[in-house]
């Protein structure tokens, strides 16, 4: 059971790393992720008998290493393999510290979002290589057919090794044009690690500050890009009501109901000065104003109440610049606040048409409050039963349920 233990937390906290060092050269991450999976399933096989090593990336890294030289001497015959396999058998396969195996992850995020990669699979790309995602969660988070996503996912590995895309850090022109792509994927990854608020999920436990931490990479290294410091700050305000979301009993608390002495104070306060700092750049954007919209309401633990004039007008803004149905339907929820709930259902109305919306459990939740509040309890019955049947999380599908109870 140890050696399972140890060995799921090597792949959560340094999967990328040792993906990303193993392919820096050879620019075969496909080969890289074959061979680093071959040397998990001997550390399963050996640890058990020889014990956990001292140091367990290192001891895979290094049989990671061996596995990808017996694989390029069997294809030596192209020039190519062969400069590989030089650069390979000249390192030493003796085990190297922890601390001496660079971090590249960084630099394998900006190659994945090389303009030769197809741009609708390089987030998903990254979120594979650098975090350990298989294809099916990818696909999940995508709204793919996992097939079809394990396809794209394969052709991109192969167009890197192809076009011989070079596993480094672009020139700093470059860097900003790719970076859409590389905020896309850290933000899919922190949603993924915010989907599992009991922590229970061995694959998420850790995904949410993982993301966090590849963002405050991003945003030390660019320093002056303003979306780079929104998004950390999006995050870290997020990750501020982390505990907050359950109550002591696991049962779920929605936002607005959320007890702001709960909440984590230092993070709130970090983000606050990084939204200053991208405020300060002149040059709004997504992340900004979500990350603005995360201000507004964490201005509660001071006054007592979210500043729902400033959340609605934000959301207003963020639809002009997303045309996204789910800001829309956010933006009708702050309409509720600041008009009423006629005025917010009206809004929440003119999205019915949207086929993006129809399996969409927020969707409905939102037009059963609404319903309730006016009164109309057969129709919020039936919009809270179509939530409840669309929920995954059981804290969740009880508090609508009790909702819905409360119809009567």
């Amino acid at each position: 059971m140890e050696v399972e233990r140890t060995a799921e937390g090597v792949a959560r906290h340094s999967y990328g790393k040792l993906i990303a060092f193993l392919a820096a050269r050879t620019r075969d991450v496909a080969g890289a992720e074959d061979a680093l999976s071959e040397a998990f399933a001997t550390a399963l096989q050996r640890w058990p008998v020889d014990g956990i090593p001292q140091v367990p990336e290192a001891w895979l890294l290094t049989v990671a290493r061996r596995k990808l030289i017996d694989a390029q001497r069997v294809q030596r015959g192209q020039d190519a393999t062969a400069q590989q396999l030089q650069w390979l058998a000249g390192l030493s396969l003796d085990e190297p510290d922890e601390a001496a195996i660079p971090d590249e992850r960084l630099a394998l995020m900006f190659a994945c979002a090389h303009p030769a990669i197809e741009r609708s699979v390089r987030a998903p790309l990254m979120l594979q290589v650098i975090l350990g995602f298989d294809a099916a969660a990818v696909a999940s988070a995508f709204l793919v057919a996992p097939a079809t996503m394990g396809q794209r996912l394969v052709r991109a590995k192969a167009r890197i090794r192809q076009a011989g895309i070079p596993l480094q850090l672009p020139d700093r022109d470059d860097l900003h044009q790719r970076l859409d792509a590389v905020l896309e994927a850290i933000y899919a990854a922190y949603a993924e690690g915010w989907a599992d608020p009991a922590g229970t999920d061995l694959r998420r436990r850790n995904l949410a500050e993982e993301a966090i931490w590849l963002g405050a990479l991003v945003a030390t290294l660019l320093p002056g890009e303003p979306e780079a410091l929104g998004l950390l700050a999006l995050m870290l305000h997020s990750h501020a009501r982390r505990g907050a979301r359950r109550d002591a009993a696991g049962r779920y608390v929605p936002l607005a109901e959320q007890d702001p002495t709960h909440w984590d104070g230092a993070l709130i306060d970090e983000a606050e000065a990084l939204l200053h700092r991208a405020a300060a750049l002149g040059v709004p954007g997504r992340y900004q104003l979500e990350a603005a919209i995360q201000s507004a309401h964490a201005v509660r633990r001071l006054t007592g109440r979210a500043d729902w004039a400033a959340i609605e007008a934000l959301y207003e803004r963020l639809q002009a610049l997303t045309a996204s149905p789910v800001v829309a339907l956010n933006h009708a929820m702050a309409r509720a606040e600041t008009q009423g709930a006629a005025a917010a259902l009206a809004l929440l109305e003119s999205l019915a048409g949207d086929v993006r919306l129809a399996q969409y459990q927020p969707w409905w939740a939102a037009r059963a409050q609404l319903l309730g509040r006016l009164g109309d309890a057969a129709g919020a019955d039936a919009a809270y039963a179509q939530a409840i049947g669309l929920e995954s999380d059981p804290a969740v599908r009880e508090f609508l349920q009790a909702r819905r109870d409360g119809l009567r």
